[in-house]
């Protein structure tokens, strides 16, 4: 039987209160198994951290095919309970409820989607876009609102301030999309600077993700935090400033503050994972707004009297639209999806009518 956990030890890699709680409602018979953190989730294996050294590790596949069935998955920054068999090797035989989960979509056009977990059990979501070509609102509005959907705390942080002419005016760009309690600071990613800024996250046992684009400069980024080069770095495209993906796995690292970094490689798409009623963190202007339309059920697409579509930009708006049937749209059943698809085609067909009906009466 081992010991019981060595709990100032593993709150060094990020165990908390919330997750020993969540461990005690496990059945007790797991309780007798070693608590270790996963720090990097290959294809045919796990790589684990007791608080102070790693361990190659394999999922039983009871627990994987459990978690399957619930659209679930051991993720980087998971708890899970170990044992080492008579030939010494590692064996996960159960995952701890996580306090938080990123997760994305994957959607095949038709009637599947399927779940894919990120990383699970962080405090603060490190949104990381750069200040040259990667620069895009309506692609941090995506990130936002991943990450408001999961519940965790959310920091933009825009690099490459040495390529911008117009730090200043960037910063008021990302700054109008964003939800008045996410911040947003603009730095070089290299040298001390980023350690400096981004102080107030970096506590001991506090864990972060960092998310973005590929080229974005996530592991320049990880490798100032962590004081040392842990992630690879790629050069950019100088044409688009698009780079490689470097990073291939999502790995957890240490940083001399005694927090836990979770690198992650860029995401080509980002379907959103939770409830279209959860964009209202994301969007609470289109929210407050919509309390002035005239009509209670308001769309905010072609209805006369829309507060919303005389004060919010187009393309922000575009964007809200679009997210709020992405996320509809992937917790729909087939039958659902049809009959909304149905709804949307007779809705756009009476406002060309309406719209060519003006016309003609104008010529």
């Amino acid at each position: 039987m081992n010991e019981s956990p060595d709990f100032p030890r593993l709150a060094r890699i990020g165990l908390t209160p919330a997750v020993i709680q969540n461990l005690a409602a496990l059945p007790p018979a797991v309780h007798a198994l070693a608590l270790m953190r996963v720090t990097e989730v290959q294809r045919e294996g796990l790589t684990l951290h007791d608080g102070l050294q790693e361990h190659g590790a394999r999922l039983l596949p009871a627990l994987r095919a459990r978690l399957a069935l619930q659209a679930d998955a051991v993720a980087v920054g998971d708890w899970v309970l170990a044992e080492r068999n008579a030939l010494a090797e590692w064996w996960v035989a159960e995952r701890v409820p996580p306090l938080n989960q990123l997760a994305r979509r994957l959607h095949d056009g038709r009637d599947k989607v399927e779940r894919l977990v990120i990383v699970s059990n962080v405090d603060t979501a490190l949104l990381v876009m750069g200040l040259d070509h990667d620069f895009n609102p309506r692609r941090l509005e995506r990130y936002i609102a991943l990450v408001a959907m999961a519940g965790i705390d959310a920091v933009v942080v825009l690099t490459k301030q040495d390529l911008c002419a117009d730090t200043v005016g960037r910063l008021r760009q990302a700054r109008a999309v964003l939800p008045a309690a996410v911040p947003a600071l603009a730095l070089n990613a290299l040298g001390d600077e980023p350690r400096a800024a981004l102080a107030p996250w970096l506590g001991e046992g506090r864990s972060l993700v960092l998310m973005g684009s590929s080229g974005a400069g996530k592991s320049t980024l990880t490798n100032a935090l962590i004081g040392a080069d842990v992630a690879v770095v790629g050069a950019n495209r100088a044409d688009d400033s698009r780079g490689r993906h470097t990073t291939t796995a999502r790995s957890l690292h240490l940083t001399a503050d005694g927090a836990c970094i979770i690198d992650t490689p860029g995401l080509r798409t980002l379907r959103l994972d939770g409830e279209a009623g959860a964009l209202d963190a994301v969007f609470a202007d289109i929210g407050a707004l919509a309390l002035r339309c005239r009509f209670r059920d308001c769309r905010h697409e072609a209805e006369p009297g829309c507060a919303v579509r005389e004060a919010v930009a187009d393309e922000r708006l575009r964007n809200y639209h679009k997210l709020q049937r992405e996320a509809l749209r992937d917790t729909q059943s087939a039958l659902e999806r049809k009959t909304q698809v149905a709804q949307w085609k007779v809705r756009t067909r009476s406002a060309r009518e309406r719209s060519d009906a003006k016309r003609g009466r104008g010529s």
